[in-house]
């Protein structure tokens, strides 16, 4: 056991948080503790953190554990320079080093005179292994890595904390954190500031972690990928999970079923016995018998089953925009340059009407800036911006959440863009937000920061523009929110361009990508699995690549080397006989052809899924013809409407796929013929 919780109870107010919740962590674990906002993760961190107290129950460490937490704010505001403020949170290591040095000269004193004491070397022998264990040697080398991991370039390290925004001091937090090597972690929101690539570093380090863990995060694919249990904050109790996240999910549907028929049989039970009651109750003959079955309906009452509140999911038809032309914005030639520091140059890249577009790539590489000269707000320093014809753009970024207006209500803030929809409507429009009751009468300056993102989401999506331009949307909102925003996402007819560190709402929305790095822009046509596959492709062929070059050089004569001493050579332009091929030549031949098919199988899988599209898509092509040519179809405009959006779609979407299948052909094609080559 490194902590346990056992039997606590919170409550504030007539609002109780917990109430008997219990669970245990042992080294090694890695934990996710998720439920609802305002379910009382974060107050149960501050408890085991010792800042709140709670109102029943314990929390034990097992002796001597480090502890590391990490809140979801911070805030640096020293001179000191980013790789000596993480440097300088690592007390224990630096403390054990100063020890180490001291036990090493206190040894070296004695053993001039005589025999050193045992207790000083087992001393000296316990403080080294430790030093060495937490990665006291390579210290700096460990803090410019995990700083790196995290986003930030070398040339920042020197950087004083104060000059970095709120984000980039929530990753030097986490930077300190994890060069301090704690036994337990516990990361609140730790995604919430870093970008898909960090995110996907932190996940392998958490992955490899030596040390136990507790992470709150609503990002589904980071708990899926480094979580091994989940601790689910529900009726005020805690039920653990073992698995990842998808794990508990589908445990927790079977035991919601069991539940569900326990609690049906108990209801079943009591139904009965109370039929009998009633009606023999005050029948002298029955009497006794109709007391043991009011006895009995007691202690099931007593025993009842209780369910989990329900996840709330509303499904809510946002308007349409506004219908574009085609083409919706264009950046044309653009450059973009703050004084001397430069981004990019030479980008050309045209939207269409229905492009669901990530931006994606590491920090500092423009991707917000990227999304400013979209919506507007930034200028290029060279090149144009054309927006299309109809089209409104709308912008979500954190610092929307400043424009709400404090001493409104929930009700008002969406009565101020929605002034023409009924209460009823705009209470529909909130419930879908996640707002319902009373929640709608609470005032703004009171909301959590959760509340005020989908409260900005709302207003935004209340009457919707062709463009919608999104910068980490999901930053505050907890699963349930990220899932109505994802399905509205999903639905939404007309363009979207999105960065966000959320894997699984990437995964979801995006059907086109846009990779910035190293000032280059690239333009993938197809979803973020496809982008994925593009770029370990891309890297296989580079490394494969630098291994032939390396290959050819080997192989390559000395050029002292006579013609005649070459192997495999040519006399008089004919080759040279090479005889039966040897066991160990059929043995290599043999692993090549298996390194071939190994390196090939995730084209070849890719080649028979865009196959299927391709027939799919070329199937509905062909209806939607026939469809379209119809009087029928063409009398109902809603339909026609949504037949001509699916037939244009699709004019873009099977030439891309055709694209793919001829370079995943060719490759394909390329390499075998390389291979046996």
């Amino acid at each position: 056991m490194i902590l346990s919780v056992d039997k606590i109870e919170k409550s504030f107010g007539a609002r109780t948080l917990f109430s008997g919740a219990s669970f245990q962590i042992n080294p090694g674990d890695r934990f996710a503790l998720v439920g609802p906002n305002g379910a009382g993760k974060t107050t149960l961190l501050k408890i085991i953190m010792g800042i709140d107290a709670p109102d029943a129950g314990s929390i034990t460490f097992a002796k001597d554990v480090n502890v590391g937490y990490l809140e979801q704010e911070t805030k640096l505001a020293s001179d000191v320079p980013v790789i000596d403020e993480v440097m300088n949170a690592a007390h224990e290591i630096q403390e054990l080093g100063r020890r180490a040095e001291e036990l090493q000269l206190k040894i070296a004193e004695v053993g001039e005179t005589g025999d050193v004491p045992e207790a000083l070397l087992n001393e000296y022998g316990r403080v080294q292994d430790r030093f060495e264990g937490l990665g006291g040697y390579e210290l700096e080398s460990n803090a410019r890595q995990i700083l790196a991991g995290l986003g930030f370039p070398v040339e920042d390290f020197q950087k004083p904390c104060r000059e970095f925004s709120g984000g980039w001091q929530m990753r030097i937090a986490l930077a300190k954190l994890f060069l301090r090597h704690p036994d337990l972690l516990l990361l609140d929101e730790p995604t919430n500031h870093l970008d898909l690539e960090s995110v996907q570093w932190l996940r392998s380090f958490i992955a490899s972690y030596e040390g136990a863990v507790l992470i709150v995060s609503h990002d589904r694919a980071f708990m899926d990928a480094c979580v091994d249990h989940v601790a689910a904050l529900e009726n005020r109790r805690i039920t653990v999970y073992t698995g990842n996240y998808s794990s508990y999910l589908k445990q927790r549907e079977d035991n919601l079923e069991q539940m569900r028929a326990k609690r049906a049989a108990q209801e079943r039970e009591i139904a009965h016995m109370q039929v009998f009651v009633d009606k023999f109750r005050y029948k002298p003959t029955k009497a006794a018998q109709a007391q043991e079955r009011i006895k009995r309906i007691e202690q099931i009452k007593s025993e009842l089953v209780i369910l989990p509140e329900g996840h709330k999911h509303v499904d809510f038809k946002f308007p349409d925009p506004p219908r574009s032309g085609d083409m919706v914005v264009k950046l044309e030639n653009v450059a973009k340059s703050y004084g001397d520091h430069h981004i990019y140059s030479g980008i050309d890249l045209t939207l269409y009407r229905g492009d669901h577009v990530a931006l994606v790539g590491p920090n500092g590489a423009g991707k917000s800036t990227m999304l400013k000269m979209l919506v507007g707000l930034e200028e290029p320093t060279q090149g144009t911006r054309e927006l299309g014809v109809n089209v409104g753009v709308a912008y979500y970024a954190q610092h929307q959440l400043e424009g709400l207006n404090e001493s409104n209500t929930v009700l008002q803030e969406i009565d101020s863009v929605a002034p023409g929809w009924t209460v009823p409507q705009q209470r529909s429009l909130l419930g879908a937000f996640l707002f319902s009751g009373d929640d709608v009468d609470k005032r703004v300056g009171v909301l959590s920061g959760g509340e005020r993102a989908r409260l900005a989401l709302a207003k935004m999506l209340v009457a919707p523009e062709a463009l919608l331009c999104l910068d980490e949307p999901t930053n505050h909102l907890d699963i349930d929110s990220v899932d109505m925003l994802e399905n509205a996402l999903k639905r939404f007819p007309g363009t979207i361009v999105l960065i966000s560190h959320d894997e699984h709402l990437v995964r979801a929305v995006a059907n086109r990508v846009v990779d910035i790095r190293d000032g280059k822009v690239t333009v993938i046509d197809g979803d973020y699995d496809y982008y994925l596959y593009k770029r370990e492709d891309l890297a296989a062929r580079e490394a494969m690549a630098a291994e032939d070059a390396a290959k050819a050089a080997a192989a390559a004569p000395a050029p002292s080397q006579p013609r005649a001493a070459r192997t495999h050579r040519t006399v008089e332009g004919a080759p040279v006989r090479e005889g039966k091929k040897t066991r160990e030549q059929r043995r290599a031949e043999a692993e090549a052809r298996a390194a071939l098919n190994k390196r090939l199988k995730k084209t070849r899988d890719r080649l028979k899924q865009v196959d299927k599209e391709l027939e799919t898509k070329r199937a509905r092509y062909n209806e939607l013809m026939e469809l379209m040519a119809t009087d029928e179809l063409y009398a109902d405009q809603d339909r026609f409407s949504a037949a001509l959006s699916e037939y244009n779609e699709l004019k873009q979407t099977i030439p891309a796929l055709e694209d793919e299948w001829l370079e995943l052909s060719t490759t394909i094609e390329e390499e075998t013929a390389h291979g046996c080559a």
